[in-house]
């Protein structure tokens, strides 16, 4: 029988242990995972191969976390990101919840909660686009106003 995946994550992370063992604990869950060790590179995989939700860590080299969740929801306000970090301030986490994170965790992360979070991300993102499709359909066609 035939492992059914669920949904395409992009985590990116500039530690690549982190990285790598997070995304072979997602794919034996039956995700599709897509990784990025950059910002930048998480910005043209959103572009080219857009995932469902993003974890994204805060603290990377380059392009920050912070900056690469706003260029994300610019490309795609629909796809969902969680962020990750070893360390930072609760008032960065807040105000990046308020600016759309769907959830902020600490790393170390427990695969258990991280998949909740997911699973729970991947929900809302389905949610909203259906309500983006009931609000395009609900809206009279501009082509068809006297």
């Amino acid at each position: 029988m035939e492992k059914q995946t669920k949904f395409k994550i992009l985590l990116v992370d500039d530690e690549e242990i982190f990285r790598e063992a997070t995304a072979r604990q997602l794919r034996v869950r039956g995700f599709t995972v897509l990784t990025a060790d950059s910002g930048e590179t998480a910005l043209d995989l959103v572009r080219t191969d857009p995932p469902e939700v993003v974890l994204l860590d805060q603290e990377m080299p380059g392009m920050h976390g912070s900056d690469t969740f706003i260029a994300i929801k610019e490309i795609d306000p629909l796809i969902e990101v969680i962020m990750l970090t070893g360390n930072t301030s609760v008032e960065n986490a807040l105000e990046l919840m308020k600016l759309g994170t769907f959830d902020y965790l600490m790393k170390p992360v427990n695969i258990d909660e991280l998949l909740y979070k997911v699973e729970d991300a991947h929900a809302r993102k389905q949610l909203n686009e259906r309500k983006q499709q009931r609000d395009s359909n609900s809206r009279p066609d501009k082509d068809s106003l006297p």
